[in-house]
């Protein structure tokens, strides 16, 4: 059975080149264009990997980060982050958060595959 990857990301074109990346590897891809979109997703159907952006309208990656956390069912969903935002302080909050990956946009395709890979497998 295929893993499945939800995307959250506002800018439509990041998101459908992670999704065609990701589809063309077999995972079943979903995607979402902004925080509160994917916490309705996640509610609907837990996917086995989050890929979040930060900047996003409506609720921010760390908004939806922190309130994932919070949740027992979601506490312990896996997430890799990925911005433009690169400061230490963004850096260390992802990582307090329980982000393994935080990657710099624009993303290289084969590094976000290499990372999805990775986190799903230390999931196993």
């Amino acid at each position: 059975m295929s893993k499945t990857v939800l995307i959250a990301d506002d800018e439509a074109k990041i998101a459908r080149l992670a999704q065609i990346n990701l589809m063309r590897a077999g995972f079943e891809v979903m995607t979402a264009a902004d925080g509160v979109e994917a916490l309705a997703s996640i509610e609907q159907r837990r996917p086995d990997l989050l890929i979040l952006d930060v900047m996003m309208p409506h609720m921010d990656g760390f908004t939806v980060l922190e309130r994932l956390r919070a949740d027992p069912k979601t506490a312990d969903l896996p997430v890799v982050m990925m911005s433009a935002q690169t400061k230490d302080a963004d850096l260390l909050r992802a990582q307090h958060l329980g982000v393994a990956h935080y990657l710099p946009k624009p993303v290289n395709p084969a590094e976000l595959l290499r990372v999805v890979q990775e986190e799903l497998e230390a999931g196993d």
